[in-house]
């Protein structure tokens, strides 16, 4: 161990990983450089801790930064510590996180410091898609260091100290920390979606644990199945009851109700993140119309739409499921798009990137309808026109063009304006529309829907799904990557 084995960065790796497990790596390495008086500096460690060492007896790479070695800021040596880490973990297969505390660029190396952010770029590049990477700010996280932070597959903020941007908030014109403080973990939580988790250093510190355990090692080998003591055939008697807010309806299925959200204050009509199911890791993803406090107090309302910051979230966390092998749930309740002038600058393009992740992975894909399927938006979230593998309805679903009322409407325009009773004909109508085109019934004689189930059911035929669906293979057309 080095002579920075008391500072905070060593203190956060040996709370981090098993006990008595770190192996440190490079512990006599020191800034090489000359300029500027540096040969008058202590670099001990160049800033970094970086080396190996167990979560739950799963390998791990780490490396922390040291923020009392000029600041914490990324050198030559620096970078090319975690470069040599990074190396080792695809030699072996093993994750690697960053806990991040870097004033950025080290300003007396500037070019050394430059290739060295660059080497380090091309590291990440190499191992996305094959060794999940996990970062966690905890101090400053800016500049280059925020754009290495943004290519890691999941980020967690410190919620106090924590500090991520590309530019200060208060090198933004008009604007100052006091007024926004757009690198806050709130804004980068809420309004970026860059963090997808926030905390105290506790929380942070045993978020990353409980993500390790649940994740494969690598892209090949997955070693992310546990034991399932849950019944495989629980029965979820109430969890019709949460067609709104799916975020209860994952947990309620999961095994021993365990369920990680991912991005929980980012566009929160959109629920992503992990569930156990026989203990497999699955991904999830659900649309969200209302959300409810522990308590079970309502706390938010929002419309059945899709919006284009929903759109990219589920999208980008399809993709990480498809490249690790992580099956992916759908639940479905959607009636259209989200219609504001804000959003139409996205969402055909952010839609577009979600139909695509959904219709270009190879995993096995399982979809319920909940409630309301219309339209493309339906198409969108993981349909059988696009490649869903089994999709299940609830009874009560609705699925098709539109809502039967407003397809009567257009249909009827004519016969309705004579009637005398607009209403009753409008009803009569809709319903006689709802039965032969807008309902889980039709879907299913129309080979759409594979199965109508009971809500209460729904646990145990997802699970008997993916079993049925473990040995899957598909290929694609032999291309380089597609572009959407």
């Amino acid at each position: 161990m080095s002579n920075s084995a008391q500072t905070s960065a060593s203190n956060r790796i040996n709370a981090l990983l098993d006990e008595n497990s770190f192996v440190e790596v490079g512990a006599y390495i020191t800034a090489r450089n000359t300029d500027f008086n540096m040969t008058s500096r202590e670099t001990p460690a160049d800033g970094v801790v970086t080396g190996y060492g167990t979560i739950e007896g799963c390998l791990v790479y780490v490396y922390s930064q040291d923020a009392s070695v000029l600041g914490g800021s990324i050198g030559e040596m620096h970078a090319k510590k975690i470069v040599n880490l990074y190396a080792a973990a695809m030699k072996t297969g093993a994750p690697v996180i960053g806990l991040i505390d870097c004033a950025g660029l080290r300003l007396q190396e500037a070019t050394d410091a430059l290739d060295g952010f660059g080497q380090l770029y091309l590291s990440q590049t190499m191992a996305s898609g094959v060794i999940p990477q996990i970062s966690a700010v905890f101090g400053t996280c800016g500049g280059g260091m925020a754009v290495s932070t943004a290519m890691a597959d999941f980020t967690f903020v410190e919620s106090k100290n924590g500090k991520l941007f590309v530019n200060s908030p208060n090198a933004l014109a008009g604007n100052y920390a006091g007024k926004c403080d757009t690198a806050s973990a709130d804004f980068q939580s809420k309004e970026t979606g860059l963090a997808d988790f926030t905390g105290d250093e506790a929380e942070i510190l045993s978020g990353i644990r409980t993500l390790v355990t649940i994740l494969p090692a690598n892209n090949e080998d997955d070693m992310s199945y546990d034991e399932c003591n849950d019944d495989l055939n629980r029965v979820c008697s109430d969890l019709a009851n949460y067609v709104g807010d799916t975020a209860i309806a994952l947990t309620q299925i999961s095994d021993d109700n365990f369920f990680m959200e991912v991005k929980k204050d980012y566009a929160p009509s959109m629920v992503t993140g992990f569930i156990r199911m026989n203990g497999t890791t699955v991904g999830a993803v659900a649309n969200r119309t209302e959300s409810y406090d522990e308590s079970g107090l309502k706390t938010a309302e929002y419309d059945a739409v899709l919006t284009s910051q929903g759109c990219t979230k589920a999208a980008e966390f399809v993709e990480f499921c498809d490249a690790f092998n992580i099956p992916v749930l759908t639940l479905v309740n959607v009636k259209g798009y989200k219609a504001s002038k804000c959003t139409e600058r996205k969402i055909a393009k952010a839609a577009a990137k979600l139909t695509y992740a959904f219709a270009n992975a190879t995993v096995p894909k399982v979809t319920v309808v909940i409630g309301q399927a219309f339209g493309t938006a339906y198409l969108t979230m993981n349909s059988k026109s696009i490649g869903a593998d089994m999709v299940y309805a609830w009874p009560d679903a609705s699925i098709g063009m539109m809502d039967a009322k407003e397809a009567a409407k257009i249909m009827y325009a004519d016969e309705i304006g004579k009637a005398d009773d607009s209403v009753s004909l409008i009803n009569e109508k809709a319903e006689g529309y709802q039965t032969l085109q807008s309902s889980a019934l039709a879907a299913a004689k129309r080979g759409y829907v594979d199965d109508i189930i009971d809500a209460s059911e729904t646990r145990a035929r997802v699970i008997a799904a993916f079993e049925m669906l473990f040995t899957k293979r598909e290929d694609r057309p032999d291309k380089k990557h597609g572009t959407v």
